[in-house]
């Protein structure tokens, strides 16, 4: 299924495979609170997941995948707190 792009934010569901990641990267970029839904996402390539680190995209709903999940948790509590 991929990626379905909604009004506030993009929810990846199935398997998101490397053809998704630049439109994803796109569209995220786009957003001023770019955030993403993962509850019905089984898997996602090394790409997609990089585009995810990289622009910070606030992630919604409970992650599937354990692999997935421990990155995305390991990358949110590295980050750097936002500046005021």
């Amino acid at each position: 299924m991929g990626i379905r792009y909604l009004k506030k934010h993009a929810a990846l569901e199935d398997i998101v495979t490397v053809e998704d990641a630049e439109g994803l990267l796109d569209w995220l970029k786009q957003q001023t609170k770019p955030a993403v839904t993962l509850s019905k996402c089984v898997h996602v390539h090394t790409a997609v997941l990089q585009v995810l680190l990289m622009t910070q995209a606030k992630v919604n709903g409970d992650i599937q995948d354990p692999v997935l999940r421990q990155a995305l948790r390991h990358a949110q509590e590295a980050a750097p707190a936002p500046q005021h």
